[in-house]
């Protein structure tokens, strides 16, 4: 089956970027938006609508494919690329993207996509946002062309079995919003709410009692209103605060997550990103120190990476030395999602726990895949997107989910 032709459309994301290092330093919040100018370069606001650009693939046979170009929440920090803006990544589409994809067979995934990986028009690789949009399109055109799930041709082209059932489910909302945990309750969300603290001041408090509060208060309304037997895990994303807090003084740290543990309590508890270091191997061996400093206390808090663990390579560096109890497949950070696919599988040969990631800044054709590769891939849990509405991303990945293990089932 071979591409007919290349069309691209702008569009919008499914929720917003921010820029993460005008939020660190204290940029004040008036309702949703923020009072205080931008830091980070590309941005005119310090949150801002996202965007995204449909790759749209015209198959010879009259199917259509497409994926979308997206960037993550936190654009631009810790390595990541800069914002993506839909316009101006337009032309490298429909120019030199379309030049190499048009009349090229793509039957088989992971040829195409791995040449558009490591295509460098300008004599640097693509943004990863187009990366990562136009692989979408690749998979789901594999998909058309040999009428199979892409979740199929992942594990065909992979080598890997998929998963004889659905994949578990993180949860996300926005902090303030604590009427999203209820429903998320309410729908048996397997692990939750992700929530997100990014400033000190603000989020944590000075002796870091809302944080503290804030895993009592999801503790106690889990007793409240869930089922009979219902024991999700507490997830709460951090953003290197308890490190700035405590001045990365481990046995602090470790004192402090022993405290938010006892007010998660019945419920494990998974914190993300608890430090963010100056470089890769500084965020490694913080891992590594902050899980000994755990183990010293007999702790069962799982630590989850993210920032510094970007790429394929970064994931692979944290996995080979087990940084983190769980490392973030996040997956537009990575480019092509052929580096997700790898990156999951090379993680569980490893050892290491590993989920499928991404953003509320996804869309529901990149988060349709994403389930495909969570399921091929048999990741220990997927995160709900797009957006941070709950609903939305639940409906589409559960139901996504459902009809993938379906139809494979009636094929035996």
């Amino acid at each position: 089956m071979k591409i007919a032709g290349l069309l691209c459309a702008a569009g919008r994301s499914g929720y917003f970027n921010k820029d993460l290092a005008a939020i660190r330093a204290g940029a004040r919040q008036e309702g949703f938006t923020y009072i205080d100018p931008p830091v980070t370069p590309g941005f005119d606001e310090v949150i801002q609508a996202g965007q995204s650009l449909s790759v749209i693939l015209q198959l010879e046979d009259g199917q259509v494919a497409h994926g979308d170009c997206i960037d993550v929440i936190f654009t631009g920090a810790a390595g990541r690329d800069p914002l993506f803006k839909a316009e101006a990544q337009r032309g490298v589409v429909e120019g030199t993207v379309r030049d190499l994809l048009v009349g090229r067979d793509c039957s088989q995934f992971r040829p195409l996509a791995d040449e558009v990986e490591a295509f460098e028009p300008d004599g640097a690789p693509l943004h990863t946002a187009l990366r990562y949009g136009i692989s979408q399109a690749l998979l789901h055109a594999a998909a058309l062309a040999q009428k199979r799930t892409p979740a199929e041709i992942v594990a065909a082209e992979y080598d890997c079995d998929i998963a004889t059932g659905p994949i578990p489910i993180l949860g996300m909302c926005p902090t303030p919003q604590t009427f999203m945990v209820e429903k998320m309750i309410m729908k048996g969300v397997d692990i939750l709410p992700h929530g997100s603290f990014a400033n000190v001041e603000t989020d944590l408090g000075p002796d870091g009692h809302k944080l503290i509060d804030y895993a009592a208060f999801v503790s106690q309304l889990i007793g409240k209103l869930g089922a009979e037997g219902y024991k999700p895990a507490i997830h709460l994303d951090v953003y290197g605060t308890i490190g700035e807090l405590f001045d990365f003084d481990m046995t602090r740290m470790a004192d402090y997550v022993g405290r938010v543990a006892e007010a998660a309590a019945p419920y494990d508890l998974y914190l993300e990103t608890p430090m963010i270091a100056d470089s890769r191997q500084g965020q490694i061996d913080a891992f590594r120190d902050l899980r000994a400093a755990l183990g010293d206390r007999s702790s069962t808090v799982k630590l989850v990476a993210d920032e510094w663990c970007n790429t394929l390579d970064d994931i692979r560096a944290f996995a080979d030395v087990r940084a983190a109890d769980y490392l973030q497949v996040k997956a537009p950070d990575l480019g092509g999602i052929g580096n997700s696919i790898e990156a999951l599988l090379y993680c569980r040969k490893a050892g290491a726990g590993v989920y499928m990631g991404g953003s509320a800044n996804e869309t529901d054709q990149s988060a349709r895949l994403s389930a495909h590769v969570a399921l091929a891939c048999r990741a220990d849990f997927l995160m709900n997107k797009p957006g941070q509405g709950v609903d939305e991303g639940l409906v589409v990945l559960t139901n996504e989910m459902a009809r993938t293990l379906a139809l494979i089932g009636a094929r035996g």
